[in-house]
């Protein structure tokens, strides 16, 4: 099936009332038929719900049809995409690790790997996400994970996908990617070699800002990459908190096997039947919504590029853009989903465009139908020195845009304005 069928059909078998829409589990716990169906579901020797907090009806459905629209194998929902990124990556890494990061992150990923994971023990090293070959003199026989966005927010550098992969494959390392502003529907990163893909789902997949959540999916085939991989003993030795279960061993995806049985089982990061629901309907529309979005992207980024007060716009579907090339390689017929940036000439002149939009809402959000204005130097980003500032792409007068669905002409009317002012 194509990708647009399955975001309506895929991984839902009609219960017996027949409901069109996936019905919300609402549930804690699930009643067992005896002791002995008990005992097979937590030994593995049969599928099954336990508890909500591993496996829902609900959740289930979101996790195979975002799995199958993503193009992998499985996939693991989370309470919000900060906890897919952290799992994805405490998957695969402890104290005494390393993982190499691409330093144009959002805010909230560059805080995690500087600091959080830096309380567990986890050190994280930077690379220029222009520059892939930076990566090979921070690799050592500690590194667990090469993570990068294939669309970075707020910076809006398309990654080369393709040479990043490629030097995490050469030294055997898992490649994690956040595919959160291309979507699946604009890039599937696994084609060019990723191994783990996250998103926020809680931006474009529900559409509306309604709900928060996240999703981890891994790819096809991985277990060939883990078996047998010194670095990831956790994945080829038994783990005595299940029964002595080597993940590489059993016929089930292990990456997220193991992200279920070890950590949301023990941390506790599960999303909520009724969220998955929100969801389930908003893949359904995703398509229909990125093409509109990155449409009307175009449309305010060529306007903003002919403004004489405008420095810079960082659109990758713009031709003078130096992420055009990678744009066109790695994403659906070249569009670039409705994020985009600006720069003017101060902190100042941003937060007074910012203060004067009207149809524009001032939200620390993205991917909503509704258009979104941010200032990320005081507010995504204002724990940073002007130093990692500059590090991570952000100006002081950079301005981040969510394109909305509205009329473009409204929007090119209201940022004249604004401009203006």
């Amino acid at each position: 099936m194509k990708q647009q069928t399955e975001a309506l059909h895929y991984g839902y078998e009609k219960d017996t009332q027949n409901t069109m829409a996936v019905p919300i589990y609402q549930t804690t716990a699930y009643e067992f038929r005896d002791t002995e169906h008990a005992a097979n579901l937590f030994a593995l020797k049969e599928l099954g719900n336990i508890y909500t907090r591993l496996n829902n009806p609900t959740t289930d459905v979101f996790e195979k049809r975002f799995a199958q629209v993503q193009g992998g194998e499985a996939a693991l929902a989370t309470s919000s995409g900060m906890s897919a990124i952290f799992y994805a990556i405490a998957n695969a890494a402890e104290a005494g690790d390393n993982i190499v990061c691409a330093s144009q992150l959002y805010g909230g990923t560059l805080t995690q790997a500087s600091h959080t994971l830096k309380r567990f023990g986890i050190e994280a090293r930077f690379f220029d996400v222009q520059n892939p070959q930076e990566i090979e003199a921070l690799i050592d026989d500690k590194t667990k994970v090469v993570f990068f966005e294939t669309l970075t927010n707020p910076s809006i550098d398309v990654a080369d996908i393709s040479a990043i992969t490629a030097i995490a494959n050469r030294h055997n390392i898992l490649s994690v990617v956040d595919n959160t502003v291309a979507t699946p529907v604009l890039c599937n990163p696994f084609k060019f070699g990723v191994d783990i893909i996250v998103h926020s789902a809680s931006k474009y997949t529900t559409g509306q800002g309604l709900a928060i959540g996240g999703i981890m999916v891994e790819r096809k085939g991985i277990v060939d990459k883990l078996k047998a991989n010194p670095r990831y003993p956790q994945f080829n030795e038994p783990d005595a908190s299940y029964h002595g279960l080597v993940y590489t061993d059993v016929p089930l995806p292990p990456y997220t096997l193991r992200g279920r049985l070890s950590l949301l089982r023990d941390l506790g990061g599960v999303l909520s039947p009724f969220n998955s629901w929100l969801f389930i309907q908003g893949l359904e529309t995703l398509s229909i919504r990125m093409r509109e979005h990155s449409k009307n992207a175009q449309t305010i980024a060529e306007f903003l590029e002919s403004h004489p007060l405008v420095l810079k716009v960082n659109y990758p579907g713009l031709k003078s853009d130096s992420n055009y090339k990678n744009a066109q390689k790695y994403f659906e017929n070249g569009a670039s989903s409705g994020l985009l940036s600006f720069e003017v000439s101060s902190f100042e002149k941003a937060k007074s465009i910012v203060d004067a939009v009207k149809i524009f809402s001032l939200v620390v959000n993205i991917g909503d139908s509704k258009s979104i204005i941010t200032h990320p130097a005081s507010t995504t980003h204002q724990q940073l020195s002007s130093q990692e500032l500059k590090e991570c792409g952000v100006g002081e007068g950079m301005i981040r845009l969510s394109i909305g669905l509205e009329s473009s002409v409204d929007l090119v009317q209201d940022l004249k304005q604004a401009l203006e002012a």
